[in-house]
């Protein structure tokens, strides 16, 4: 038979008195609660298989990212050839599968150009860095062809970015419900789990979630004043129009030149000189070659 003395029993008889009374405001509602003073609202944190609440699980679309990396290898391509002087006559620059290719005028041209073109292929960071993957294969295919391949490590890589940066993202999001303990978690390569305890309305999470932001740095076109470029838009640029009021024209590019696949950081602040909003942002080194 078990002996407990009587200051031990009473001290456990007091614990399990202190957790019951943190276990009171879940039987009460929130607006009840509220009324209490501040001591009293604390109560403890149930899980979703307690209370109940939303579950999503996200998954990177790899065959976006995969094309997104294509698109900004063909634009860098185009770039990098029209940077060297003297100028390098090409054609065929177009997309084939999971290869870029183009073709150099001249066989002549082909040294100068391929070195150039490999200057695009980086070391891999994190991890895959360590093994000495690159972000690009840079091969001579002979009569002048140039072909440049995406590997699969690279494209892993962009993909684990992507969900580093979403966390942040879902993160600043779920905050914005104002409910307690969310789980947001990496699972796999390319998914994150969400887990709302208490948000009973799931397609209020999916709304949240499913707005999607891209961030990309183009060129201003100067050629001709944005206000003249409508109903004649150059075909190489586009007319946006600016969120806030009145509406303002822009005419900018369609060449991407840095995207933001290329950023490392970003957090906003107010500069110091005129206490205005910014955002500060820091590149890889990659995207601070080419901004």
């Amino acid at each position: 038979m078990l002996y407990f003395s009587r200051w031990k029993a009473l001290g456990i008889i007091l614990s399990a008195l202190v957790v019951c009374l943190f276990a009171v405001p879940n039987f009460f509602s929130e607006a009840t609660v509220k009324t209490w003073p501040k001591w009293a609202q604390r109560h403890l944190v149930l899980g979703l298989d307690l209370q109940g609440g939303s579950h999503i699980l996200l998954e990177v679309d790899g065959n976006a990212v995969k094309k997104d990396k294509l698109d900004q290898v063909r634009d860098d391509v185009r770039r990098t050839l029209r940077d060297i002087t003297p100028r390098i006559q090409y054609t065929g620059l177009n997309i084939r599968g999971d290869v870029v290719e183009v073709k150099i005028t001249k066989d002549t041209d082909v040294a100068i150009a391929l070195p150039k073109l490999r200057e695009l292929s980086q070391p891999l960071g994190g991890i895959m860095g360590q093994s000495g993957a690159r972000s690009l294969d840079v091969s001579d295919a002979g009569g002048g062809l140039i072909r440049l391949s995406v590997p699969q490590a690279a494209i892993n890589d962009r993909m684990r970015q992507s969900v580093d940066q979403s966390l942040q993202i879902i993160e600043r999001r779920i905050n914005e419900l104002g409910t307690v303990e969310p789980l947001i978690q990496r699972q796999g390569l390319d998914r994150v789990l969400v887990q709302v305890p208490g948000l009973q309305d799931p397609s209020r999470l999916k709304e949240l979630l499913g707005k999607t932001a891209k961030l990309d740095f183009r060129m201003v076109d100067t050629s001709i004043p944005a206000e003249q470029a409508q109903g004649r838009v150059p075909a190489d640029s586009d007319l946006l129009m600016s969120s806030t009021s009145p509406k303002t024209p822009y005419l900018v590019k369609k060449e991407v030149l840095v995207t933001g696949a290329d950023l490392t950081d970003a957090q906003p602040g107010f500069d110091q000189r005129t206490n205005e909003p910014i955002v500060s942002f820091r590149f890889n080194t990659a995207g601070a070659r080419k901004f």
